[in-house]
């Protein structure tokens, strides 16, 4: 990810919003050819010392059969973005994107079947907590649960490298940013959430 330093941010509670809200992320890997599957990963910080990305694929998937411990990978996260329409500005320019987008470099570690096991449940009670009527790992009994597993493949990202990217317009002046506030107000869930980041960054 190309993040010139105007974009660049190192606040990693940022960093922790964006992967918790966006968690249905890219896991990008390249052998003979560049392999991405969209899969659930959540950030594991039991350890501070030692973070880490934690997710699983299916054992079917051909990124699943060529991943090693030791390989690289890449884990890519959209926060929110919404278009800037170049019609915002009280001059003629081009349209862009507004957006906030983590990506993080890694080392694979694969998970040992009481890693999973524990992943799973983790995964599971995090999105099932809001249900009506939840259903978590151990309602479904443990061996249900490890006949399930067989065809999971867990794995652990160890960062090597981390991009933290918040693209608002920091390079418009105060006229067109505060128009720009104001227009994404009347659009989408995404747009506003855009403006409201927007607002923040100016006041620090």
């Amino acid at each position: 990810m190309f993040v010139p330093k105007l974009y660049r941010s190192e606040d990693y509670d940022l960093m922790r919003e964006i992967i918790r809200e966006n968690a249905f992320a890219l896991l990008i890997s390249s052998d003979e050819k560049i392999r991405a599957t969209h899969s659930m990963m959540m950030l594991n910080e039991d350890d501070p010392e030692n973070k880490y990305i934690e997710t699983h694929i299916s054992k079917a998937n051909p990124q699943a059969r060529l991943l090693k411990d030791g390989d690289e990978v890449l884990c890519d996260f959209l926060g929110a973005h919404a278009y800037i329409s170049s019609s915002w500005y009280d001059h003629i320019n081009v349209s862009t994107w507004n957006y906030e987008a983590v990506q993080i470099h890694g080392k694979v570690q694969l998970m040992t079947h009481d890693e999973l096991y524990k992943h799973l449940e983790k995964l599971t009670a995090k999105y099932e907590s809001f249900q009506k009527c939840p259903v978590m790992v151990k309602d479904m009994g443990k061996e249900f649960v490890e006949k399930e597993m067989k065809g999971a493949f867990g794995l652990k990202i160890i960062p090597t490298e981390i991009f933290i990217k918040q693209k608002l317009s920091q390079n418009r002046k105060e006229h067109d940013y505060e128009n720009i506030i104001s227009e994404l107000e009347q659009t989408d869930e995404n747009g506003r959430k855009i403006a409201e980041k927007m607002k923040l960054i100016k006041k620090k």
